[in-house]
């Protein structure tokens, strides 16, 4: 019996983008689904920095091909003996989880508990840029700093979002309006300062500068919360000298040295990790969490409360295309998220 095949975009080693190398065209086996995965067809996948984290180099080499991706939105093809929420047919959109294979293949299994509804205002394009960031935003928000997630439920009280115009900022900025937050959103350039504002962010500073002076220059003394999407360390004493006594921080970048925390002690300050894959990773017992929250994600961007954070398109699907999507990326001034169409 002849095994179909399928089109991918994977690495054997890990290497400098500029590399050709670093990531190749494949022809893999198509997957099949067991238990409660998913059969998906991806349309349209999106760039994280996951995705170029996981492929700088390293003295390592993958026996079988290691294929990247963690945002897609695709139609389901089959489903597994144990699937409920979903059948062939749906249109979706999901992250995945980071210990298996990605989203860069015409094919891929996911658990079900995982994925979302596509929002049906969207285009596939624009509804691959929204997963991943969308699940880290919220569950920033609304379960690591304990907001409430319903509309103006959090009105009078301050959030600083840090690296606001990037991909999990644009979503978070949106967010955090709807949710009734005060936002000030940092960014670094006249053009992302001026698309944090257009997300609707009430103000934008510099994280380039000293965060306390051009907070007090807009009335602030200090904020109840802080996300931070940049530099954990390179920020932590400033977010130490703005972050009100009882605050709440939320970061989701490594720390680049160790972090004092006593100096969060005389505030009572809580300090908080958010990373997006910890629920599929460990398969905790709350993992439909994330199905439910891109559903909710899905609702509001079709009511025309969120917007897609869609800024780049690239078509088809590709190395060449993904090698280009990852060296944008790495030049740390994307806005936004950028995103491939189709396989060809």
């Amino acid at each position: 019996m002849t095994q179909t095949m399928m089109k991918a975009v994977g690495l054997h080693c890990y290497l400098p983008i500029d590399d050709p190398e670093s990531l190749l065209d494949l022809e893999l086996p198509k997957p099949a689904p067991q238990g409660k995965d998913l059969l998906v067809k991806v349309l349209a996948v999106s760039v994280n920095p996951v995705d170029t984290k996981i492929r700088s180099p390293k003295p390592k080499q993958e026996e079988q091909p290691r294929v990247l991706g963690w945002d897609a939105c695709g139609v389901v093809e089959a489903v597994g003996p144990d699937c409920e929420l979903f059948q062939p047919g749906d249109e979706v959109y999901y992250a995945g989880a980071i210990q298996r294979q990605g989203s860069n293949s015409e094919y891929q299994l996911v658990d079900e508990r995982i994925v979302g509804r596509k929002p049906r205002s969207l285009t596939v394009a624009e509804a691959a840029a929204l997963p991943l960031t969308a699940i880290t935003a919220w569950e920033a928000f609304f379960d690591r700093l304990g907001l409430t997630p319903e509309a103006g439920a959090n009105e009078g009280r301050t959030v600083l979002i840090i690296g606001a115009a990037g991909g999990v900022g644009s979503i978070a900025v949106q967010l955090a309006r709807w949710a009734g937050l005060t936002v000030i959103g940092t960014a670094s350039r006249p053009e992302s300062v001026a698309w944090v504002q257009q997300l609707g962010a009430h103000a934008a500073i510099s994280h380039r500068e000293e965060l306390a002076p051009q907070l007090q220059a807009l009335g602030y003394t200090h904020v109840d919360y802080i996300f931070c999407l940049n530099n954990t360390a390179g920020h932590w004493t400033s977010m130490v000298d703005v972050i009100a006594p009882q605050g709440r921080i939320c970061s989701i970048v490594d720390a680049s040295e160790p972090l004092n925390l006593s100096l969060l002690k005389n505030k009572s300050v809580m300090f908080v990790w958010e990373f997006m894959f910890t629920r599929a990773m460990y398969e905790t017992s709350d993992m439909i969490e994330q199905h439910r929250l891109l559903n909710r994600v899905a609702e509001l961007v079709d009511s025309g409360t969120l917007r897609t954070t869609m800024t780049e398109r690239l078509t088809p699907i590709h190395a060449d295309n993904m090698r280009l999507a990852h060296r944008k990326l790495e030049s740390g001034r994307m806005i936004g998220k950028l995103v491939l169409e189709s396989f060809e």
